[in-house]
């Protein structure tokens, strides 16, 4: 079995001590705070006032623009308040805080949509928009814009992105071992929506448990192909997994679209076949609990949850955090406070100590273009954190600064400890405010 992989990249320690600790429910929270952006695309505005009561599934965000996903309440009870909350990327975002009635009451009309076979492509893409899926990897793409593509664009592949990359985090991995026909179920809904009868499913090869998952239900599904991958990161990453399972490559400035392909999130095909099942929207997931925490796991969680009812919901800590990580090591989003909300496409809650967390002297550049080496992207880090330094606009844009995909790699392998990431965040900054300026 020939394996795939992709040009650059790492092997940081994988540090995947959950990988067989099966999902467990965490109970729904005394509150939850619910941000009216959990997406790519426009904030919805909120449905509802202070003092209404909801219900679980109920819509109370919602937004016209065709980029944008609605979002629901995932417990039942007050609306306590409405007004800006930090998020993980650092953003305040409007949000709604919804104090819990514990009657766990369904808004009324929730039931299975119809069987798959006698859905439209335009039926199964309007569901899956109306249930506000997203995409669930960390990018929050809305789901029903892919399975929607213009007339002009002809998509002749599916990739399911199960690879799960990051360090620490596993719970896609243990969404394949407990519950993968509703995987299955979501793409198989996905090849309907795209006229398409064959997707491939992108795997490491390392993936305890999950793979062989796979192989064994994979038997007795037609059209559905495992493609066994080097555990390399960040061979998760969209374009880089397109070229391992395809050998194609995205051209700068284009999307994978462009070249007739489609990535959609393990955990998001999930998502599509519980809507099937159950017809709720998407108001719960997944997600890895790792690191310093007294139970390690992955746990089913209500949208909305804080950072901190969920530590104290596993046991709390078990040393001093130096950092709390949502999202993954390499490309998460490191707390300030933890009184965060987790949204739809935050998949982990990472405890850091001082042990883990190292912090070193930084020094000059010694040109050794280990980063250009391990760069996915095929960019030149070194050159842009100078161009960067200059503000060099015409210079960040000759040396596509946009292609970087903010994986890190550089900066992980950097001897001179250079923040390269932050660098290649900055140059991308001066370069699409350049843009949007040019286009005023």
């Amino acid at each position: 079995m020939r394996l795939r992989t992709f040009r650059g990249g790492i092997y940081p320690p994988a540090m995947k001590g959950t990988s067989q600790r099966p999902i467990v429910d965490l109970p729904a929270p005394a509150h939850v705070v619910i941000p009216m952006q959990q997406h790519v695309g426009t904030t919805c505005s909120p449905l509802v006032k202070v003092g209404d009561t909801v219900k679980i599934g109920q819509k109370i965000g919602q937004c016209t623009t065709f980029i944008s996903a609605p979002i629901h309440a995932s417990i039942s009870g007050k609306v306590k308040s409405i007004g800006a909350v930090d998020v993980a990327n650092g953003n305040k975002v409007l949000a709604i805080t919804i104090e819990n009635d514990f009657q766990n009451t369904l808004v009324e009309g929730i039931a299975p949509p119809p069987p798959l076979e006698e859905l439209s492509p335009a039926e199964i893409a309007e569901l899956v928009r109306e249930a506000g899926i997203v995409g669930m990897g960390g990018a929050g793409f809305p789901t029903s814009v892919k399975l929607t593509p213009p007339a002009d664009v002809k998509i002749d592949m599916i990739i399911i992105n199960a690879v799960e990359c990051e360090p620490y985090l596993t719970c896609d991995q243990m969404i394949i071992i407990e519950e993968v026909n509703y995987m299955i179920s979501g793409i198989r809904a996905i090849m309907k929506a795209l006229g398409l009868d064959h997707a491939c499913i992108g795997i490491k090869i390392n993936m305890e448990g999950a793979i062989d998952r796979l192989h064994e239900i994979i038997l007795e599904e037609k059209g559905i192909d495992i493609v066994p991958l080097v555990p390399k990161y960040p061979q998760g990453e969209e374009r880089q997994l397109i070229y391992a399972v395809t050998g194609k490559e995205v051209p700068s400035g284009a999307l994978p679209q462009d070249i007739g392909i489609a990535v959609f999130n393990a955990a998001t095909a999930w998502s599509i076949g519980h809507l099937l099942a159950d017809g709720l929207p998407l108001t719960e997931r997944v997600i890895t609990v790792g690191g310093a925490v007294k139970e390690e796991g992955n746990y089913r969680i209500k949208v909305g949850t804080t950072v901190d009812q969920v530590i104290e919901m596993v046991g709390g800590y078990t040393d001093t955090p130096k950092s709390i990580i949502v999202g993954g090591p390499m490309t998460g989003f490191g707390l300030y406070h933890t009184n965060i909300p987790l949204t739809k496409q935050n998949n982990g809650v990472i405890v850091l100590t001082e042990e883990h967390v190292k912090e070193e002297e930084m020094t000059e550049c010694i040109h050794c273009g280990q980063c250009v080496q391990v760069c996915p992207a095929r960019i030149m880090p070194n050159r842009i954190a100078k161009l960067v330094k200059k503000a060099d606009v015409d210079g960040l844009e000759k040396f596509n600064v946009l292609d970087c995909r903010d994986c890190a790699a550089c900066a992980y392998v950097c001897p001179a400890k250079i923040p390269l990431l932050h660098y290649m965040k900055i140059g991308k900054n001066y370069v699409n405010e350049e843009r949007a300026k040019n286009r005023a």
